[in-house]
């Protein structure tokens, strides 16, 4: 076993908010041809039948007002193009149809198509070139926040493709449960009390030991505390505390991406500066869906899940079958035990790999909990990707980057 997993004590998965792999990563392939990122000739027809190509024209705020539509009817617009039919093809050609909807404005409706420049997000990128990115991961469900993070914390949503907060059929427990039951750490820290936690807090029965606040999580790294499994939430509103103004930092559109580029760094600063947390640490930033933007890689096929959502709750006519993931977010894999460099790869490639939310619930399980019974995971966790053998690396580098926080 290479000695990084025998140093692991700790994975802490931070989970911001709708943002595409190629609107956030896209950028990287024109350095680094090995990430499936975007190479400028990608494109949906417009409205008026034109084209309309990619762009590295993506502002940190005041650009996608209104929100991108991520709800399961317009997703399947954006990612079959309005097709109906039972044999569809996934072909990503929806996005610029989808976003004009919203405003009938065909200059906007444009802006779905905009990607970062690397420079611009410097957190996001370095982490992605120093650790390992996924070119394979994707959204559990192509449909919106809370069902996706669902998946984060019980390998299903279990019949869900909506904004439903309250859960009644929860026949698998959380992952939180799981560790608790075996006598192991594990907690949710949030923002604070005016950016709670979203629906963990009612997924979870109001069970207050599993939930911190944000600077308790910061206060961990620094005492060497850390449960086994943290999950860090972002500030969801801009609001005040105290007098003080605070901005999100979720990068929810419209929300200033800036802002959660400060979140991933202070995160990330706050393992490293511990050298016990850091040399004991896997770190995983994902998002929990695109957020109605656009990307290029069709997402795949997979084991559905044992339940099915009616047609009345994906508003398409038509029931889900939990047997095909949401559309690809970034995902970046940071550990320092993990070679610089490494690119995950995904769809369509060689030794390709496919992972999704429930594959945190599985790599934390099983790596804590082995011989943890299958019968008590849900099929699409049993079937997913687990991430810890990327920490490969017999020797601890030296090398890796900080951040200064502003």
């Amino acid at each position: 076993m290479p000695l990084g997993l025998n140093k692991l004590k700790h994975i802490v998965v931070v989970m911001m908010e709708n943002r595409s792999f190629d609107h956030m990563l896209g950028g990287l392939k024109a350095t680094d041809p090995r990430i499936a990122g975007l190479t400028g000739d990608e494109f949906n027809l417009g409205t008026d039948g034109k084209k309309v190509k990619v762009k590295s024209n993506a502002a940190y705020q005041g650009q996608l007002d209104p929100d991108p539509d991520h709800h399961f009817a317009g997703v399947d617009l954006q990612i079959f193009g309005g097709n109906m039919a039972n044999d569809r093809p996934a072909t990503m050609d929806g996005f610029v149809k989808s976003y004009h909807a919203q405003r009938r404005d065909l200059a906007h409706s444009r802006l779905v198509m905009s990607y970062y420049k690397p420079s611009k997000l410097p957190v996001l990128t370095t982490l992605a070139q120093q650790y390992a990115v996924f070119n394979g991961w994707f959204s559990s469900i192509p449909g919106p926040t809370l069902c996706n993070r669902a998946f984060a914390h019980y390998g299903t949503s279990f019949g869900h493709v909506g904004m439903n907060v309250f859960y009644l059929n929860t026949i698998y427990r959380s992952v939180y449960q799981r560790l608790d039951d075996a006598g192991k750490t594990a907690k949710i820290y949030y923002f604070d009390q005016k950016s709670s936690t979203l629906e963990v807090v009612n997924l979870l029965q109001h069970q207050p030991k599993f939930f911190g606040l944000f600077d308790q999580f910061v206060a961990d790294c620094a005492a060497n505390t850390l449960p086994a499994f943290s999950f860090v939430e972002p500030n969801y509103s801009d609001h005040e505390e105290n007098g003080i103004p605070l901005m999100a930092s979720d990068q929810h559109p419209d929300h200033d991406v800036r802002e959660g580029e400060r979140l991933l760094a202070h995160v990330y600063n706050a393992i490293r500066s511990n050298p016990q947390v850091w040399e004991s640490t896997a770190l995983l930033i994902t998002y929990d869906e695109h957020g109605g933007i656009y990307d290029h890689v069709p997402p795949p096929a997979c084991d559905p899940d044992g339940f099915v959502a009616q047609p009345a709750d994906t508003g398409t006519g038509k029931p889900f079958l939990f047997d095909r993931l949401g559309v690809r977010v970034p995902a970046v894999l940071v550990s320092p035990w993990i070679a610089p460099g490494t690119v995950v790869p995904g769809v369509g490639e060689a030794d390709a790999r496919i992972f999704e939310h429930a594959s945190i619930p599985r790599t934390v399980t099983d790596f804590f909990l082995p011989g943890f019974p299958p019968a008590s995971r849900s099929p699409r966790e049993r079937a997913a990707e687990a991430f810890t053998d990327l920490l490969t690396l017999d020797q601890m580098r030296t090398d890796t980057p900080t951040f200064t926080l502003l």
